[in-house]
């Protein structure tokens, strides 16, 4: 985690919370598996990018992300039957 530290000092970012962390693991997961390894980093862009939209329209930054996420989960078709569990 230091390297993302570091990159969101460089970019002048606030540090990513255990609970923004986890959420954007698990959701670049279920992305990579779901639809496609080499999506995976284009959705994660178009999150940040309605995050930091959500954020300038008044939502807090986990608000944001929450509404982020839950659009990019929703969008996902259900995991194969034969997945192993989270």
């Amino acid at each position: 985690m230091d390297w993302i530290e570091g990159l969101a000092n460089e970019l002048e970012l606030e540090q990513l919370s255990k609970h923004e962390v986890d959420h954007l693991l698990t959701s670049s997961r279920d992305v990579a598996h779901r639809i496609e390894r080499k999506i995976t980093p284009l959705a994660m862009y178009l999150v940040g990018v309605a995050v930091g939209r959500r954020m300038s329209d008044g939502k807090t930054r986990d608000e944001a992300l929450e509404d982020a996420v839950h659009t990019l989960l929703f969008r996902l078709p259900p995991p194969p039957e034969d997945a192993p569990a989270g």
